[in-house]
């Protein structure tokens, strides 16, 4: 919000939003109440934000370079309220581990200190409430994903990250159905992610 004081300008303040019982920063709504001086203020604003709302975010010099992965298993987590998946405890990485070897973008280190990137990925199955049908609960409503944090080796920070959900189903085929598309969504993110430092580096 711009806030004048007086005849002599105007000052500009973000007008501030309440967000889950905190106030935040809205920096996209601004309201001007600046009597002769409003509309070029508005005119000068609004050119500005436009322009800066275009441009995108920078990428992560270490994801814009890297070149060799350590691919690190956080874990695949089974449900025992729910069907579960074949393929044993280490499907989601032996999985996502192949589908990366065979794109073949990037050299796969065999240890974390000989990479420039660590993708760390993991699967979850969370029990999030009941299925109700016809008013009777027929059993637990799941709530599986995978997700990738993609770090720095030598910070430990998180670079980027994908969460992808798998879609619940009843019968055994169907879940491993479910479950392959969803990481193949994984790494077609990471595909799109690779394509995007790709343009940064032209």
């Amino acid at each position: 919000m711009l806030v004048c004081g007086g005849r002599q300008g105007c000052f500009p303040f973000p007008t501030a939003i309440k967000d889950g019982g905190s106030y935040v920063e809205n920096r996209k709504a601004r309201h001007f109440h600046c009597g002769s001086y409003s509309g070029a203020a508005v005119g000068l604003i609004g050119a500005g934000a436009g322009s800066e709302e275009s441009a995108p975010a920078p990428l992560p010099a270490q994801i814009v370079s890297a070149k060799k992965v350590f691919v690190a298993n956080a874990g695949q987590e089974s449900n025992p309220n729910v069907g579960g998946y074949s393929g044993g405890i280490d499907r989601t990485y032996n999985q996502f581990y192949l589908a990366l070897k065979s794109w073949g973008r990037y050299e796969l280190a065999s240890t974390p200190a000989d990479c420039d990137l660590v993708f760390e990925i993991r699967f979850t199955d969370a029990t999030v409430g009941e299925k109700v049908f016809n008013g009777t609960a027929i059993g637990s409503k799941d709530e599986p994903e995978f997700r990738l944090a993609i770090l720095d080796p030598k910070t430990k920070i998180v670079l980027w990250a994908f969460t992808e959900h798998v879609e619940s189903a009843r019968s055994q085929g169907n879940r491993d159905k479910n479950f392959d598309q969803a990481l193949g969504r994984v790494v077609n993110d990471v595909k799109n992610l690779a394509t995007q430092t790709a343009d940064v580096k032209k």
